[in-house]
Protein backbone atom coordinates (compact mmCIF):
# COMPACT_ATOMS: atom_id res chain seq x y z
CA UNK A 1 0.00 0.00 0.00
CA UNK A 2 1.49 3.50 -0.94
CA UNK A 3 -0.32 6.25 1.73
CA UNK A 4 -1.58 5.35 5.08
CA UNK A 5 -3.68 9.02 6.02
CA UNK A 6 -4.05 9.07 10.22
CA UNK A 7 -6.49 11.77 11.24
CA UNK A 8 -7.32 12.71 14.56
CA UNK A 9 -10.96 14.05 15.40
CA UNK A 10 -12.97 15.95 18.10
CA UNK A 11 -16.60 16.88 16.95
CA UNK A 12 -15.82 17.82 13.34
CA UNK A 13 -18.97 16.01 11.71
CA UNK A 14 -19.46 18.63 9.69
CA UNK A 15 -15.92 18.30 7.72
CA UNK A 16 -15.44 14.91 7.43
CA UNK A 17 -17.48 13.61 4.67
CA UNK A 18 -15.96 16.70 2.88
CA UNK A 19 -12.51 15.93 3.69
CA UNK A 20 -12.67 12.53 2.90
CA UNK A 21 -14.07 13.11 -0.69
CA UNK A 22 -11.26 15.50 -1.01
CA UNK A 23 -8.81 12.66 0.01
CA UNK A 24 -10.06 10.61 -2.24
CA UNK A 25 -10.31 12.43 -5.65
CA UNK A 26 -6.57 13.29 -4.92
CA UNK A 27 -5.47 9.69 -4.60
CA UNK A 28 -7.50 8.45 -7.62
CA UNK A 29 -5.83 11.42 -9.78
CA UNK A 30 -2.08 10.32 -8.56
CA UNK A 31 -3.43 6.53 -8.41
CA UNK A 32 -2.37 5.90 -4.82
CA UNK A 33 -3.35 2.82 -3.19
CA UNK A 34 -4.74 4.07 -0.01
CA UNK A 35 -6.46 3.99 3.71
CA UNK A 36 -7.88 6.75 5.39
CA UNK A 37 -8.02 6.07 9.34
CA UNK A 38 -9.95 8.08 11.37
CA UNK A 39 -9.65 8.33 15.14
CA UNK A 40 -12.54 9.27 16.84
CA UNK A 41 -11.00 11.16 19.74
CA UNK A 42 -13.99 10.66 22.35
CA UNK A 43 -16.38 13.22 20.34
CA UNK A 44 -19.67 14.21 21.40
CA UNK A 45 -21.49 14.89 17.78
CA UNK A 46 -22.48 12.63 14.74
CA UNK A 47 -18.12 11.89 13.90
CA UNK A 48 -18.68 8.50 14.35
CA UNK A 49 -21.70 7.75 12.34
CA UNK A 50 -20.26 9.73 10.13
CA UNK A 51 -17.67 7.80 9.55
CA UNK A 52 -19.67 4.57 9.71
CA UNK A 53 -21.29 6.01 6.55
CA UNK A 54 -18.41 6.33 4.57
CA UNK A 55 -17.08 2.90 5.25
CA UNK A 56 -20.01 1.27 4.06
CA UNK A 57 -19.62 3.93 0.87
CA UNK A 58 -15.41 3.18 0.59
CA UNK A 59 -13.42 0.28 1.55
CA UNK A 60 -10.38 2.25 1.88
CA UNK A 61 -11.83 4.14 5.14
CA UNK A 62 -11.08 2.42 8.52
CA UNK A 63 -12.19 3.54 12.12
CA UNK A 64 -10.81 3.78 15.29
CA UNK A 65 -13.24 5.36 18.40
CA UNK A 66 -12.08 6.10 21.84
CA UNK A 67 -14.56 5.55 24.64
CA UNK A 68 -13.53 9.40 25.88
CA UNK A 69 -11.40 12.17 25.11
CA UNK A 70 -7.70 11.39 25.48
CA UNK A 71 -5.93 13.59 22.92
CA UNK A 72 -4.48 14.56 19.83
CA UNK A 73 -0.94 12.06 20.98
CA UNK A 74 -3.21 8.74 21.76
CA UNK A 75 -5.31 9.42 18.78
CA UNK A 76 -2.04 9.59 17.02
CA UNK A 77 -0.47 6.37 18.52
CA UNK A 78 -3.39 4.33 17.56
CA UNK A 79 -3.36 5.24 14.26
CA UNK A 80 0.51 5.06 13.57
CA UNK A 81 -0.07 1.36 15.04
CA UNK A 82 -2.47 0.54 12.52
CA UNK A 83 -1.16 2.20 9.82
CA UNK A 84 -0.02 0.01 6.86
CA UNK A 85 0.82 2.19 3.87
CA UNK A 86 5.00 2.72 2.79
CA UNK A 87 4.09 6.28 3.71
CA UNK A 88 1.58 7.67 6.26
CA UNK A 89 0.39 11.59 6.18
CA UNK A 90 -1.31 13.07 9.01
CA UNK A 91 -3.81 15.90 8.62
CA UNK A 92 -6.26 17.47 11.32
CA UNK A 93 -10.11 16.86 9.88
CA UNK A 94 -10.97 20.91 10.13
CA UNK A 95 -10.16 21.34 6.51
CA UNK A 96 -7.39 23.81 7.36
CA UNK A 97 -4.59 21.11 5.50
CA UNK A 98 -5.15 20.20 2.30
CA UNK A 99 -5.04 17.19 0.89
CA UNK A 100 -3.74 18.37 -2.37
CA UNK A 101 -0.47 18.44 -0.49
CA UNK A 102 -0.23 14.76 -0.11
CA UNK A 103 1.35 14.11 -3.83
CA UNK A 104 4.22 15.70 -2.65
CA UNK A 105 4.63 15.18 0.63
CA UNK A 106 4.58 11.13 -0.87
CA UNK A 107 7.54 12.41 -3.37
CA UNK A 108 9.45 14.14 -0.88
CA UNK A 109 9.45 10.74 1.05
CA UNK A 110 10.31 8.24 -1.46
CA UNK A 111 12.02 10.01 -4.14
CA UNK A 112 13.84 12.70 -1.90
CA UNK A 113 14.88 10.14 0.59
CA UNK A 114 13.26 12.20 3.79
CA UNK A 115 12.22 9.85 6.68
CA UNK A 116 9.87 12.67 8.08
CA UNK A 117 8.46 15.98 6.40
CA UNK A 118 6.80 18.44 8.58
CA UNK A 119 4.56 20.69 6.73
CA UNK A 120 5.35 24.87 7.51
CA UNK A 121 2.17 27.08 6.89
CA UNK A 122 3.88 30.43 6.07
CA UNK A 123 0.88 32.41 5.68
CA UNK A 124 -1.57 31.46 8.47
CA UNK A 125 -5.35 32.13 8.59
CA UNK A 126 -5.67 31.86 12.81
CA UNK A 127 -5.81 34.60 14.94
CA UNK A 128 -3.25 36.84 16.84
CA UNK A 129 -3.91 34.67 20.11
CA UNK A 130 -2.53 31.16 18.31
CA UNK A 131 -0.06 32.43 15.83
CA UNK A 132 1.91 34.11 18.57
CA UNK A 133 2.10 31.17 20.98
CA UNK A 134 3.39 29.02 17.94
CA UNK A 135 5.97 31.40 16.99
CA UNK A 136 7.27 31.87 20.51
CA UNK A 137 6.98 27.79 20.86
CA UNK A 138 8.68 27.25 17.34
CA UNK A 139 11.50 29.11 18.45
CA UNK A 140 11.88 27.59 21.51
CA UNK A 141 11.77 24.05 20.14
CA UNK A 142 14.26 24.75 17.42
CA UNK A 143 16.61 26.09 19.92
CA UNK A 144 16.11 22.98 22.77
CA UNK A 145 15.70 20.01 19.81
CA UNK A 146 18.55 21.10 17.64
CA UNK A 147 16.19 21.05 14.26
CA UNK A 148 17.05 24.27 12.84
CA UNK A 149 15.48 23.82 9.31
CA UNK A 150 11.69 23.54 10.90
CA UNK A 151 9.47 26.81 11.28
CA UNK A 152 6.23 24.67 12.42
CA UNK A 153 6.68 21.75 14.44
CA UNK A 154 2.98 21.42 15.65
CA UNK A 155 1.50 21.47 11.59
CA UNK A 156 -0.92 18.60 11.60
CA UNK A 157 0.17 17.51 8.37
CA UNK A 158 3.70 16.06 8.25
CA UNK A 159 4.46 12.66 5.87
CA UNK A 160 6.54 9.51 7.66
CA UNK A 161 8.02 6.83 6.21
CA UNK A 162 6.62 3.50 7.78
CA UNK A 163 9.55 2.63 9.93
CA UNK A 164 9.35 6.69 11.60
CA UNK A 165 5.81 5.65 12.92
CA UNK A 166 6.49 2.59 13.58
CA UNK A 167 9.62 3.06 16.24
CA UNK A 168 8.72 6.41 17.72
CA UNK A 169 6.11 6.52 20.87
CA UNK A 170 3.22 9.56 20.89
CA UNK A 171 2.35 9.82 24.38
CA UNK A 172 0.26 12.68 26.55
CA UNK A 173 1.23 15.75 24.38
CA UNK A 174 4.01 14.90 22.69
CA UNK A 175 2.30 15.09 19.15
CA UNK A 176 3.90 18.60 19.20
CA UNK A 177 7.52 16.95 19.54
CA UNK A 178 7.03 14.24 16.71
CA UNK A 179 10.28 15.43 14.61
CA UNK A 180 12.40 15.68 17.74
CA UNK A 181 10.89 11.97 18.92
CA UNK A 182 12.41 10.95 15.58
CA UNK A 183 15.42 12.70 15.28
CA UNK A 184 16.11 10.65 19.28
CA UNK A 185 15.32 7.62 17.44
CA UNK A 186 17.20 7.81 14.78
CA UNK A 187 15.74 9.56 11.87
CA UNK A 188 17.37 12.54 10.97
CA UNK A 189 16.61 12.87 7.46
CA UNK A 190 14.04 15.68 8.59
CA UNK A 191 12.76 18.31 5.66
CA UNK A 192 10.03 21.10 5.12
CA UNK A 193 7.57 21.53 2.86
CA UNK A 194 5.43 24.79 2.55
CA UNK A 195 1.93 24.31 2.72
CA UNK A 196 -1.74 26.02 1.83
CA UNK A 197 -3.05 26.74 5.25
CA UNK A 198 -7.00 26.93 4.37
CA UNK A 199 -8.70 28.89 6.85
CA UNK A 200 -11.26 27.20 9.39
CA UNK A 201 -14.77 26.18 7.41
CA UNK A 202 -16.81 24.86 10.23
CA UNK A 203 -16.86 25.59 13.74
CA UNK A 204 -14.14 26.88 16.46
CA UNK A 205 -10.82 25.45 16.98
CA UNK A 206 -10.58 23.45 19.88
CA UNK A 207 -6.99 24.59 21.27
CA UNK A 208 -6.18 27.86 22.48
CA UNK A 209 -2.72 29.39 21.57
CA UNK A 210 -1.94 30.68 25.05
CA UNK A 211 -2.46 27.63 26.80
CA UNK A 212 -0.91 25.55 24.28
CA UNK A 213 2.22 27.22 24.51
CA UNK A 214 2.55 27.11 28.37
CA UNK A 215 1.49 23.04 28.09
CA UNK A 216 3.87 22.66 25.19
CA UNK A 217 7.02 24.30 26.82
CA UNK A 218 6.83 22.24 29.82
CA UNK A 219 6.30 19.16 27.57
CA UNK A 220 9.43 20.20 25.66
CA UNK A 221 11.59 20.33 29.12
CA UNK A 222 10.26 17.08 29.73
CA UNK A 223 11.13 15.74 26.84
CA UNK A 224 14.55 17.03 26.36
CA UNK A 225 15.43 15.63 30.29
CA UNK A 226 13.88 11.63 28.85
CA UNK A 227 16.03 12.46 26.05
CA UNK A 228 18.97 13.34 27.53
CA UNK A 229 19.23 12.12 31.07
CA UNK A 230 15.88 8.99 30.85
CA UNK A 231 18.21 5.99 30.16
CA UNK A 232 20.64 7.08 32.59
CA UNK A 233 19.01 9.40 35.75
CA UNK A 234 22.14 8.81 37.80
CA UNK A 235 24.41 10.73 35.32
CA UNK A 236 22.11 13.72 36.44
CA UNK A 237 21.06 13.18 39.77
CA UNK A 238 24.19 11.65 41.07
CA UNK A 239 26.14 14.05 40.09
CA UNK A 240 23.98 17.19 41.90
CA UNK A 241 24.10 15.03 44.62
CA UNK A 242 27.79 14.36 44.93
CA UNK A 243 28.14 18.06 44.25
CA UNK A 244 25.76 18.97 47.51
CA UNK A 245 27.60 16.39 49.73
CA UNK A 246 30.80 17.82 48.75
CA UNK A 247 29.56 21.38 49.90
CA UNK A 248 28.19 19.14 53.18
CA UNK A 249 31.30 17.59 53.13
CA UNK A 250 33.33 20.79 53.32
CA UNK A 251 31.84 22.32 56.05
CA UNK A 252 31.79 19.65 58.28
CA UNK A 253 36.10 19.60 57.63
CA UNK A 254 35.92 23.09 58.34
CA UNK A 255 34.23 22.68 61.58
CA UNK A 256 36.20 20.13 62.75
CA UNK A 257 39.76 22.11 62.16
CA UNK A 258 38.26 25.17 63.52
CA UNK A 259 36.96 23.00 66.56
CA UNK A 260 40.70 21.07 67.19
CA UNK A 261 42.81 24.44 66.64
CA UNK A 262 40.61 25.81 69.27
CA UNK A 263 41.18 23.21 71.44
CA UNK A 264 44.69 22.47 70.82
CA UNK A 265 45.43 26.30 71.66
CA UNK A 266 43.05 26.61 74.76
CA UNK A 267 40.61 28.95 72.86
CA UNK A 268 37.87 29.36 74.27
CA UNK A 269 34.92 28.07 71.28
CA UNK A 270 31.39 27.96 71.18
CA UNK A 271 29.13 25.02 70.69
CA UNK A 272 29.11 23.73 67.02
CA UNK A 273 25.20 23.59 66.60
CA UNK A 274 25.55 27.15 67.53
CA UNK A 275 27.63 27.60 64.02
CA UNK A 276 25.24 27.98 60.73
CA UNK A 277 28.26 26.17 58.75
CA UNK A 278 26.72 23.14 60.89
CA UNK A 279 23.03 23.36 59.05
CA UNK A 280 24.71 24.43 55.56
CA UNK A 281 26.86 20.92 56.49
CA UNK A 282 23.31 19.03 57.71
CA UNK A 283 21.23 20.38 55.01
CA UNK A 284 23.83 19.89 52.21
CA UNK A 285 24.95 16.09 53.00
CA UNK A 286 21.05 14.90 53.54
CA UNK A 287 19.70 16.58 50.44
CA UNK A 288 22.89 15.24 48.39
CA UNK A 289 22.30 11.33 49.80
CA UNK A 290 18.24 12.35 48.47
CA UNK A 291 19.41 13.21 45.21
CA UNK A 292 22.00 10.31 44.77
CA UNK A 293 19.35 7.71 45.64
CA UNK A 294 16.86 9.55 43.09
CA UNK A 295 19.45 8.54 40.56
CA UNK A 296 20.15 5.34 41.79
CA UNK A 297 16.37 4.04 42.04
CA UNK A 298 15.90 6.17 38.39
CA UNK A 299 17.73 3.50 37.17
CA UNK A 300 16.23 0.57 38.33
CA UNK A 301 12.52 1.91 37.48
CA UNK A 302 12.03 1.56 33.74
CA UNK A 303 10.37 5.09 32.57
CA UNK A 304 8.11 3.21 30.33
CA UNK A 305 4.93 2.51 32.32
CA UNK A 306 3.54 -1.19 31.25
CA UNK A 307 -0.14 0.47 30.63
CA UNK A 308 1.15 3.92 29.23
CA UNK A 309 -0.76 3.81 26.00
CA UNK A 310 -3.48 1.67 27.21
CA UNK A 311 -6.56 3.00 26.16
CA UNK A 312 -9.95 2.15 25.89
CA UNK A 313 -11.27 1.54 22.82
CA UNK A 314 -15.06 0.63 22.00
CA UNK A 315 -15.43 0.11 18.49
CA UNK A 316 -13.39 -0.45 15.23
CA UNK A 317 -14.33 -0.46 11.67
Amino acid sequence: MDISVVIPLYNEDESIAELYAWIERVMQANSFTYEVIFINDGSTDRSWEVIGELAKKSDHVKGIKFRRNYGKSPALYCGFREAEGDVVITMDADLQDSPDEIPGLYRMITEDGYDLVSGYKQKRYDPLSKTLPTKLFNATARKISGIKNLHDFNCGLKAYRKAVVKNIEVYGEMHRYIPYLAKNAGFDKIGEKVVQHQARKYGESKFMGWNRFVNGYLDLLTLWFLSSFGKKPMHVFGFLGSIMFLIGFIAVVALGTDKLYCLANGIPQRLITNSPWFYIALTTMLIGTQLFLAGFLGDLISRSSSNRNDYQIEATI
